[in-house]
């Protein structure tokens, strides 16, 4: 049952508990219940909101920073990865494979923003070697969900 809930509120975290039930054909307290023992167990991290903030007039520059570091003795890559986490503007911190260890994504009301924290917060912290830095120009799909509708020709069509 559990795989079956995460499924669901992975689409939609805005479900209700009822609808739940209904769908998986179990009574509402098991599904209040099994959604809280993992909130508790840490399975379900949080609820999320997505917006597209192209249809806002809210100004936000999204970047993707490749950080190649040296690991530390001991702990690897978690100790910087704990430092960068930790500032407000990073969204989120990965452990990647290739030629850089970490991609860090991180939001910006401009580019100017998002250029002032690589180079006076994170290119500057101890370990880290490298950034290479990368603007979202435009989103097609996040999170699983289609965000530019599809050109449709609206144009009347003429045959001969």
């Amino acid at each position: 049952m559990r795989e079956q809930i995460l499924s669901i509120i992975e689409k939609s975290s805005r479900i209700e508990v009822k609808e739940l039930a209904v769908i998986l054909g179990v009574e509402e307290i098991d599904i209040a219940n099994e959604l809280k023992a993992m909130e508790e167990e840490g399975i379900i991290c949080g609820y999320h909101t997505m917006i597209d903030w192209e249809k806002t007039s809210i100004e936000k520059v999204t970047a993707l920073i490749e950080v190649r570091i040296t690991p530390q003795r001991g702990q690897g890559f978690d100790r910087i990865a704990e430092r960068i986490y930790k500032y407000s503007e990073v969204n989120s911190v990965y452990l990647i494979s290739g030629g850089y260890d970490l991609l860090v994504t991180l939001e910006g009301k401009s580019l100017k923003d998002v250029s002032s924290f690589v180079s006076d917060r994170l290119s500057t912290l101890d370990g880290v070697l490298s950034t290479a830095t990368h603007f979202i120009l435009k989103k097609y799909k996040d999170h699983g969900t289609i965000l530019t509708k599809k050109y449709e020709d609206t144009r009347e069509k003429v045959t001969p």
